[in-house]
């Protein structure tokens, strides 16, 4: 009996120790995948017809000014293939054959699936060097961003234009996926508006999808200066810039996605009284698009929340990612007292609110 406890005891430690050293390396997961997005090898496969092709195809393919490593490209597609990011066949000569995934349909460039551009900005070394900060965030507090480059990401935003065009670019490619979704799950919510500002639009993805739905909307994509400056014309949306800290357009609703979390409590409520100050008392609403945390969830996408939350603590000035009675305790400070939340199949929900 002793002996089987001792071997149930050593196999717990070699489990426990096997885990430490997975955690320790998980960095390599992100990196390798990275390295495929940047040399478009799912792109490559694409190219082919969806076809399998083999190595020396793929390198041949792989935009550079001199021959690429073959053995790098191997190793790499080696580990990529074990964590089922491409397949692996071997053809009838006895070569290895690579292909797509499910998972490696979504690092596609240019295509309506694809998040390759927040794959990348998320891994750049520019979002990557905050997260060394968090111990001495616990230690001192202090905006983890700020730690690592000197200032917040915004304001880092508006005088790097080359940050500025990839953090757009990574943001409207999650957006466009997103926004399916929206669309397909809010469609009374949206028939009920004339007019609709979204809060914080970025370059006007999400408003453009919502108007090309909606036509009847009357659709104001509201930035910063910086940021609607380089959006490109949508029919039927309005670019405007400004400061939601400030003044919002007058509008029917408003729409605010993936916007709250980048901010600390008190900062929300003063964007939602700004919000409440221009809808209309009666009929007027906010539509919030962001994650409700859920402890207990085990939903495929509800550790997300979880992961998201840590994102705020490396990347933004003081925001986090909130539970329901957090958004209840939220909007009832803001004067929102009434609100429903509406959950789509992604890590965020619909959190409609009232003024009454």
């Amino acid at each position: 009996m002793e002996e089987i406890d001792s071997m149930k005891e050593e196999e717990i430690v070699l489990k426990g120790q096997a885990e430490v050293y997975k955690y320790m390396f998980a960095f390599a997961d992100s990196m390798a995948i990275k390295c495929a997005v940047e040399l478009r090898i799912a792109d490559i496969i694409y190219s082919h017809g969806h076809k399998m092709i083999t190595l020396s195809q793929i390198a041949t393919n792989i935009d550079s000014s001199s021959s690429p490593h073959t053995n790098y490209l191997q190793r790499i597609m080696t580990f990529l293939v074990r964590r089922k990011i491409f397949t692996a066949a071997t053809s009838p000569g006895g070569e290895t054959l690579y292909g797509l995934t499910p998972i490696s349909r979504w690092l596609l460039h240019d295509t309506k699936l694809s998040v390759a551009p927040m794959f990348l900005l998320e891994n750049s070394p520019i979002l990557m060097a905050p997260w060394h900060y968090f111990s001495s965030c616990v230690k001192e507090g202090g905006i983890a961003f700020k730690k690592a480059h000197g200032c917040e990401i915004f304001e880092m935003a508006s005088k790097d234009e080359e940050l500025n065009k990839n953090f757009n670019n990574g943001m409207n490619s999650v957006t466009r996926n997103i926004m399916k979704e929206i669309i397909k799950r809010y469609k009374d919510g949206f028939n009920s508006i004339t007019s609709l500002v979204d809060v914080g639009g970025g370059t006007g993805v999400a408003m453009s999808e919502i108007v090309k739905a909606y036509p009847h909307i009357k659709g104001v994509n509201f930035d910063l200066p910086h940021v609607v400056s380089i959006a490109q014309k949508y029919e039927g949306v309005h670019h405007v810039g400004g400061d939601m800290f400030q003044d919002i357009p007058p509008t029917d609703a408003v729409f605010l996605k993936w916007i709250m979390h980048d901010w600390g409590d008190e900062d929300c409520v003063k964007i939602l009284k700004n919000c409440r100050k221009v809808i209309p008392e009666e009929t007027g609403k906010i539509i919030i698009v962001d994650a409700v945390l859920k402890s207990e969830g085990e939903g495929l996408f509800d550790d997300m929340g979880f992961i998201l939350d840590l994102v705020m603590i490396a990347h933004s000035s003081g925001g986090k990612e909130r539970s329901e009675d957090e958004w209840n305790k939220l909007l009832n400070e803001a004067g929102f007292p009434r609100y429903n939340i509406i959950d789509i199949p992604a890590w965020l929900s619909i959190i409609e609110a009232y003024p009454q």
